[in-house]
């Protein structure tokens, strides 16, 4: 067989196999390539869009800080169109700047206008890449309210900030980061009970307490009371609730940043622990982190502690010679104590021991649902007195004014076996402020109705009556049996500030 015409096939199929394997080489080369390229492509736009995202929370910063300041009521109404949203000043949206692509600052405080543009932009170093960012924050809200318990104004806003994230060297990234930051105003009277104490047993119900709601501005009756809705009683604590006996019942749900149930210890708090099928009929709600409320001003001046006596059958006021100089009526077995009209013109009561009949009147021709004022050193009741909260003298029907009790820190609250009646049943119109640590106990009844405002204090539900309306203690205590009927209307009345929110996080690339 001849193999003359095989001559030179080696050296083709090498030449063949060369160029294969050169042709695989190159493309690995160009497949390292776009793939160290694609690299650094992730590796800059992630870090431009942590830059954007610094610019985004250097921005929330100072928005939170008190270098910023916030509009006031007078210049939220001149200033600011309020009807649509972004919110405009002087026809255009109000915004602060610290991008000049995004926009210029359109605010009527220069401060803040200056303030933005230093502290919302800057730069970052990583490795041997800087990355620049500036924000641009626009007024998508803003409102003007009246805080609790305090008489100040607050502002409650909402921003919508965007924030630019640049990369300039061989190749180019930019990000584009955007957020809302708002800040809420928040009922104070959220829950019926709400313990800010974070320990075991910061709230307490047994031997049949319960919880559940009314509404005060509809109210029904049935025999003479008022009929409550078996939901609405919602409790809340920073710690834990304990609940004991067959017919306790929460009828709403528990609020905690607690989680768990069963035992409670010092070292593992848990959020309910329950026995003898007490139960909470809403379940648990995890809260994400520690409610904290405004300790209450103190009365000023500071009552002095001189002791007061409410007589059992008082023959007149010769007791109280400046707080009753103008008795709504005639009542020789009764004491009236007229509340002061504002703050800093509250009634000045001592160390007072209550014996007899107690009444807590507005001045003559206050305008219903207006506030007044009383303050104290401490209140001791003695005996089985009873305490009226009066409706406004001379009003036909009885209109009624908002009567804010403010107790010295120093003072204590005990008011056992008294009977506290306020026929109005809203509880807005008797407030106990206490900003002191030590106990508070209130009796409960068919017309108790108040708020309790006392963050720092344990409070105990005595005995087994009703209390209209919601308590905020630092611990509650309910063993005997009371009731505790939350008013729904309290979800529109007596709020706070908030906490400040982050959410809804967008980005792109450009």
């Amino acid at each position: 067989m001849s193999r003359k015409n095989e001559k030179g096939v080696a050296l083709i199929l090498t030449l063949i196999l060369l160029a294969v394997l050169s042709v695989m080489a190159v493309s690995l080369l160009f497949m390292a390539q776009a793939e160290t390229w694609s690299g650094m492509n992730y590796r800059l736009m992630t870090q431009a869009r942590y830059g954007a995202e610094a610019g985004i929370h250097k921005a929330a910063n100072f928005l939170q800080s008190t270098s910023y300041t916030a509009p006031t009521a007078t210049q939220i109404a001149t200033n600011f169109t309020l009807t649509a949203s972004p919110v405009t000043y002087g026809g255009n949206p109000a915004a602060l700047s610290a991008n000049s692509a995004l926009g210029s600052s359109n605010y009527p405080i220069s401060s803040d206008t200056t303030g933005f543009a230093s502290n919302a932009a800057g730069s970052l170093t990583t490795g041997n890449t800087t990355v620049n960012y500036g924000a641009y924050a626009q007024l998508l809200a803003v409102q003007s309210f009246t805080t609790y318990p305090s008489v100040s104004n607050a502002v409650v806003e909402k921003w919508l900030i965007t924030s630019d994230g640049s990369i300039t060297g061989v190749r180019n990234a930019k990000v584009r980061v955007s957020a809302i930051m708002e800040r809420q105003k928040t009922p104070t009277f959220a829950y019926a009970a709400f313990a800010t104490a974070t320990g075991c047993s910061a709230m307490s119900f047994g031997g049949g307490g319960t919880t559940d709601s009314y509404d005060s501005a509809a109210m029904t009756y049935s025999g003479g009371n008022v009929v409550t809705q078996p939901y609405g009683g919602n409790v809340g604590t920073n710690g834990n609730l304990s609940a004991s006996g067959s017919s306790t019942i929460i009828n709403g749900s528990l609020s905690t940043p607690r989680s768990g149930t069963g035992s409670c210890s010092t070292s593992t708090v848990t959020a309910l622990s329950t026995n003898g099928n007490a139960t909470v009929t809403g379940g648990i709600t995890e809260l994400p982190q520690i409610v904290t409320y405004n300790t209450p001003p103190a009365p000023t001046p500071t009552p002095s502690n001189t002791s007061m006596t409410v007589a059992n059958n008082n023959p007149s006021c010769t007791s109280f010679p400046a707080q009753c100089s103008a008795l709504p009526s005639a009542n020789p077995t009764a004491l009236y104590i007229t509340a002061g009209t504002s703050s800093t013109s509250a009634t000045q009561l001592g160390a007072l021991t209550i014996k007899g009949d107690l009444h807590l009147v507005p001045p003559v021709g206050t305008a219903a649902g207006s506030v007044v004022y009383i303050n104290a050193y401490s209140l001791t009741a003695n005996g089985n007195p009873n305490i009226y909260i009066d409706p406004i003298p001379g009003t036909s029907p009885a209109q009624y004014a908002q009567i804010m009790l403010n107790v010295a820190a120093a003072g204590t609250i005990d008011l056992t076996g008294s009977n506290i009646a306020n026929p109005s049943l809203i509880p807005g119109n008797f407030q106990i402020l206490y900003a002191g640590t030590n106990q508070i106990t209130m009796n409960g009844g068919s017309q108790t109705a108040a708020l309790v405002y006392a963050p720092n204090a344990p409070f105990k539900l005595n005995g087994g009556g009703s209390l209209y309306g919601s308590v905020v203690a630092g611990q509650i205590t309910d063993l005997g049996g009371g009731d505790i009927h939350y008013d729904r209307e309290l979800e529109r009345q007596f709020f706070q500030m908030g906490q400040y929110m982050l959410s809804s996080f967008n980005w792109q690339k450009y």
